[in-house]
């Protein structure tokens, strides 16, 4: 019987190093959320003097524009980038995939379809709706989310065969789309919200959406970290992961619910919001050297600051007029994976 291994100093102190640059990232990562969230509050529609005026010299006005629109769009968008680079971190750990993300096996598009179902038998937009009416809003796009995982996995069989997997999601997604576009059609008098929300948009952020939000990411970080550990040994192998007492279904289960609900909660909120799921758990593996547990940590906070980036870079771009935050970050996406694979192709 073979002892086990006694850890060495330098084993310890390694991991001392790792825990402390985990914490030193994280702290500054909060730092970084703290100044986005002040610049929010002067990047809007009117001009830069004005906004420092309505910080310096409140009034009614400024009371409503920057503390019931700004500040509770860009702690949304924070928090629903948080839920996407959650939702990415667990994608790319469960399917063993670096590809993986939210929106892969086709529920971003279920969740989308579910959330038009819903506006249209209400006959109402995200910003009257109130409490119960919002909660509505997410049960119907988790709803149409499992659907859509659901359809793709048995499509694809299960898990194990990756390239069905992605093919399985690709079809899966082009006809939930389609289906959401002809009921889109069916309603002309709501296309053009619809159509903005289902692009990806910020703009209907409030107090309320933070709060759901952010209790969703709780809901969903903390039983991600008590679970790290089996994406840990899933990397290891199938069989491996079975010999040290992991029940593989149960973990995939509780994997994937917990994927189904990201998705839902932040396409529930923000729309369809693309690449950050992508790219947020890549960064964070170029900055720092850890574990499935530290990316469960730190791919929300990345993913957060993404998407709250966007949120300004929509408002500032085209000011007075807001860019859809989903094309910002799909362009913000699209040139970081084509300069990753232009680095790659020249080995560097």
């Amino acid at each position: 019987m073979t002892a086990a291994p006694v850890p060495t100093s330098d084993t310890v102190s390694s991991s001392s190093r790792s825990k402390s640059a985990v914490y030193g990232w994280v702290i500054a990562g909060l730092v970084l959320t703290i100044v986005l969230g002040a610049l929010s509050l002067v990047v809007g529609t009117t001009s830069l003097m004005t906004s420092l005026r309505w910080l310096l010299s409140p009034d009614s006005q400024a009371d409503t524009v920057l503390w019931q629109i700004r500040l509770p769009r860009t702690c949304g968008a924070w928090c629903a980038g948080a839920l996407l680079g959650l939702g990415g971190a667990i994608a790319q750990g469960l399917f063993r995939n670096p590809l993986a993300e939210p929106y892969l096996l086709g529920t971003a598009s279920g969740a989308a379809l579910g959330v038009t179902l819903c506006l249209l038998s209400a006959d109402a937009s995200l910003l009257s709706l109130a409490w119960f009416g919002q909660l509505g809003v997410i049960g119907a796009a988790f709803i149409g989310a499992c659907a859509a995982m659901l359809l793709t996995l048995t499509l694809a069989r299960g898990v194990l065969q990756t390239a069905n997997l992605l093919l399985a999601g690709v079809v899966v997604s082009f006809l939930l789309s389609a289906v959401t576009e002809l009921l889109l059609l069916s309603a002309p008098n709501v296309w053009r919200t619809l159509q903005s929300f289902l692009l990806g948009t910020t703009g209907f952020l409030s107090w309320r959406s933070v709060v759901l939000l952010g209790i969703s990411l709780v809901l969903t970080v903390i039983p991600a970290l008590l679970l790290s550990r089996g994406l840990d040994a899933l990397t290891l192998g199938e069989e491996t992961a079975q010999s040290l007492g992991l029940s593989l279904p149960v973990l995939r289960v509780s994997f994937l619910a917990i994927l189904s609900l990201v998705t839902a909660v932040s396409v529930g909120q923000v729309g369809v919001v693309g690449f950050v799921g992508l790219v947020a758990p890549h960064l964070v593996r170029q900055l720092m050297h850890v574990n499935h547990r530290g990316l469960l940590l730190m791919a929300p906070l990345m993913g957060g600051l993404l998407l709250q980036s966007a949120d300004l870079l929509s408002r500032a771009i085209w000011s007075p007029m807001d860019l859809p935050v989903g094309a910002v970050t799909a362009c913000i996406g699209g040139v970081y994976l084509v300069g990753l694979l232009w680095r790659r192709s020249h080995g560097r």
